[in-house]
């Protein structure tokens, strides 16, 4: 199917990014304005690298046995041996406190979201080779819609990333169109896009992100590979973010939630400076 606006997004308009940067440099900030990401090698060194990892991975397992539990082995767009998702991490584990407030991360967050920035979600997402899928064409905004539209996602490699085992892929462009409707498609989740023939892999090496917007349709592919595809993602919004609830198809938004639980959607960026 072609891409259709989202019924509540009306009138938006993509703010490109003016500087000063502090951590990517101007052709970077240029290619995420133009196409929607931005391939970041080496975010993170080896050794911070292997601390996250070695964070994550007994949240991952828990992840998996509760999967293993359940009837038919999945829980929604979870399934064992598939994909594996275990959130708000940051609010459970130091080390990835320190991470999604490191400068690494939160500088990026300056200089492609603003000078007031807040924590917005992270999860680990592991991609297992014993049932190998597509994740569906979405945008992070198709899933929850958030307003202002425009935040960030930071795509971080735990393992080298490739086409192989499931790496981002993106459609360059359509992100300057705002949030697109979508629909669920039962397993994989909620998809805006069917096949688009315009589409650019981001493969990337662990230890280095795929940077993209909330309004970049991208999906990841199947993992034809004998390992596990770890990544760890990070989203930083604007302050002042709220999430919108109601039915799309059935009018206006019903309700305002602002992002600002305390415990897990702390301020990382204030009044231009880094707080972490």
């Amino acid at each position: 199917m072609g891409p259709r606006l989202h019924p509540w997004n009306r009138a938006f308009e993509w703010h490109d990014q003016t500087g000063p940067f502090r951590t990517l440099d101007a052709a970077q900030v240029r290619h995420y304005d133009r196409h929607g990401y931005v391939v970041v090698p080496d975010l993170v060194s080896p050794d911070v690298l292997a601390d996250v990892t070695a964070a994550v991975d007994p949240f991952d397992a828990k992840a998996e046995a509760f999967l293993r539990s359940m009837e038919g082995e999945r829980v929604s767009i979870a399934e064992a041996g598939a994909i594996t998702f275990s959130v708000h991490l940051a609010a459970r584990s130091p080390v990835l406190r320190r991470l999604v407030t490191d400068a690494a991360l939160t500088g990026i967050a300056a200089d492609l979201v603003g000078q007031d920035v807040r924590l917005y979600w992270d999860q680990a997402v592991y991609k297992k080779p014993e049932k190998p899928r597509r994740f569906p064409w979405h945008q992070d905004n198709g899933y929850a819609y958030v307003e202002p539209q425009q935040y960030l996602t930071i795509w971080l490699a735990l393992t080298d990333a490739t086409i192989e085992n499931g790496c981002p892929q993106v459609v360059p462009g359509l992100h300057r169109c705002g949030t697109l409707e979508h629909h669920y498609v039962e397993p994989l989740g909620w998809e805006c896009l069917d096949d688009p023939s315009d589409c650019v892999a981001a493969p990337v090496a662990a230890g280095g992100a795929v940077v993209f917007s909330s309004l970049t349709p991208h999906l990841t592919g199947p993992n034809l590979t004998a390992d596990v595809r770890k990544a760890y993602i990070v989203q930083y919004a604007p302050a002042g973010a709220e999430r919108l609830e109601g039915d799309p198809a059935a009018g206006p938004p019903t309700a305002r939630v602002s992002c600002d639980a305390p415990d897990r959607q702390f301020p990382v960026v204030v009044g231009g400076r880094l707080v972490g």
